[in-house]
């Protein structure tokens, strides 16, 4: 691994758990074999699980961007001893549900402009928070952010910050869902991604150690080595984690980089944890 000798201050942390859901790959457990280049990447639609932890009037009110996060939220969860309401959370996605803004548009393009309110309630940006804490009888503090086509890296900085100095874990969700037209013309996002990291203190057993640090100065992303992956790396600002992902799912020792905001670079250096992982 590369030395971190220029980063000013480096968050530590674990990946206890891991949740995806995305072209090809319907969970983590089906994910890591092609992610660690067992299996062979083959680019199909997702099947969405039905959302059984939400109640029926909920369910029936949800858009695709609060299904994909929940979906990954809870497979994360599903290998996790932690109660899921004790856990905080940082839900990112780099503009919303798309589905949902081009139904407000088309709506406020007509003559009579009446907004449906389920739509302009799943339009805000911390729809998926707040139907996940309905579904897991959450209360605690809970952070929703994007930033564009950088929100991978800005969630997950802010995860690691909040597990670094709040000392305890934290589930970050990152998903990002297909435009339609003519949305997709102004912002090309063809694929729908999403996953989710549970985060915890530096010390306890996971699937590999986070050094999470700022740098000065841009670096190129890392990639990944599939050529259809790395499509959907860079069509999806949610799918900029699958480098991430797949070192994970390697069982590797890497340093990463992650383009940041003004002219810098997101630094993770990952350490594969004993027992995991496959060279």
């Amino acid at each position: 691994m590369q030395s971190c000798a220029r980063i000013e201050a480096v968050m530590r942390c674990v990946v206890e758990s891991v949740g995806l859901l995305g072209p090809g790959l319907t969970s983590w457990v089906a994910g890591e074999s092609i992610l660690a280049g067992r299996q062979p990447y083959l680019n199909s639609p997702p099947q969405i699980p039905r959302l059984e932890l939400l109640p029926p009037t909920e369910r029936r009110l949800t858009g695709a961007t609060v299904k994909y996060a929940l979906a990954v939220g809870a497979d994360a969860l599903a290998r996790s001893s932690r109660p899921a309401r004790d856990i905080p959370t940082v839900f990112a996605a780099s503009g919303g549900d798309g589905e949902v803004l081009h139904e407000i548009c088309s709506t406020l393009a007509t003559s009579e402009r009446q907004v449906s309110p389920t739509r302009f309630h799943n339009s805000v940006h911390n729809a998926p928070a707040g139907y996940f804490s309905i579904a897991m009888g959450a209360r605690v503090a809970s952070t929703s952010l994007c930033a564009y086509d950088w929100t991978f890296a800005a969630a997950l900085l802010e995860a690691s910050v909040q597990v670094a100095t709040l000392y305890e874990s934290v589930l970050l969700i990152v998903g990002d869902v297909a435009y339609p037209e003519p949305l997709r013309t102004a912002r090309l996002v063809q694929n729908s991604f999403a996953c989710a990291l549970l985060l915890g203190r530096e010390g306890e057993p996971g699937l590999c150690k986070l050094e999470v640090g700022l740098e000065p100065g841009a670096r190129p992303d890392s990639v990944v080595a599939d050529p259809q992956l790395e499509k959907l790396r860079v069509d999806n600002p949610a799918a900029r984690a699958l480098p991430l992902l797949a070192a994970i799912a390697r069982g590797q020792s890497i340093r990463l980089a992650f383009d940041y905001l003004q002219d810098s670079t997101l630094s993770v250096g990952v350490t594969a944890l004993s027992g995991h992982g496959h060279q």
